[in-house]
């Protein structure tokens, strides 16, 4: 594929697997659906691996990493500093490439996109949301989701309104973040995330700044956006805490998985301490 158009997950024409696209969807939400139920894995992570440097100096953050992601699973991916975990999202968002292995995400390799269908990808198809904010001050909670509605899909304001309402901020839509809280403006990330509908949102430590409160909040907003199935949620965190309220479990050290583990009975985010 090439081109400089926006790329969006669809259906195959004979329904079997989910494909990108150059023409946008006319419902996002229903694309991203088609995706879930293509048979396909959310995620497939085949031998990636990624190496800075070279020679003596070259460090190794991620080795013969292996890991296979259901649609709509919630999974939580533990470990120390410098064990690879952000390195591992920004992979699978497709900011960085694996130095060798492969990085697929429903059935498609990101490995053989161009550079401007891999910003497409991020773009359209990955969702971000990190410990801090990033909202823009000067705008209202729900001009920071529309900038990002405006990008991908029709009717950019009546979905930045819904993307609000589903994170329970309709009724802030008007405030400036410097009148939220910090639950809230998180939450507004999330809502600015969700927008587009995309079918991977990556956390990178989305409590990291927030306390017990909040971050159980914006928790419950995370659980309950997997739930709806057409979202996958992927979760970077070394709060060993939040690992229990997930779906499944991923431990990372050294640049290695070195155990994955199916959580039976998720609990959920009101009943966290930490």
């Amino acid at each position: 594929m090439s081109g400089d158009l926006g790329l969006y997950w669809t259906a195959w024409p004979g329904g079997d697997r989910a494909v990108m696209s150059r023409h946008p969807p006319s419902d996002l939400e229903a694309a991203a659906e088609a995706a879930a139920a293509s048979g396909y894995p959310a995620l497939q992570l085949e031998g990636v691996g990624r190496t800075y440097g070279s020679g003596p100096a070259a460090v190794q953050a991620l080795k013969d990493v292996d890991l296979v992601i259901r649609p709509g699973e919630f999974v939580v991916l533990l470990g120390p500093s410098g064990s690879g975990k952000t390195t591992l999202l920004n992979l699978v968002g497709g900011i960085e490439e694996p130095s060798e292995g492969r990085v697929v995400v429903a059935g498609n390799d990101i490995e053989t996109l161009s550079a401007k269908e891999r910003t497409a990808y991020r773009r359209d198809s990955v969702g971000f949301v990190f410990q801090f904010f990033n909202l823009v001050p000067t705008l209202t909670a729900l001009e920071n989701v529309e900038i990002i509605a405006e990008l991908a899909g029709e009717d950019p304001g009546q979905r930045s309104r819904e993307a609000l309402d589903k994170v329970g901020l309709s009724d802030v839509a008007n405030r400036f973040p410097g009148q939220l809280s910090g639950g809230q403006q998180q939450r507004v990330a999330i809502a600015r995330a969700i927008v587009k509908e995309p079918p991977l949102l990556l956390c990178d430590e989305p409590t990291g700044s927030l306390d017990l409160a909040t971050g159980r909040q914006v928790l419950a907003v995370l659980r309950a956006l997997a739930r709806e199935g057409h979202h996958t949620v992927l979760l970077v965190t070394h709060n060993s805490t939040i690992a229990s309220m997930a779906d499944r479990v991923v431990w990372l050290h050294s640049g290695a998985v070195t155990r994955q583990e199916q959580v039976k009975a998720p609990v959920e985010a009101r009943d966290l301490e930490w």
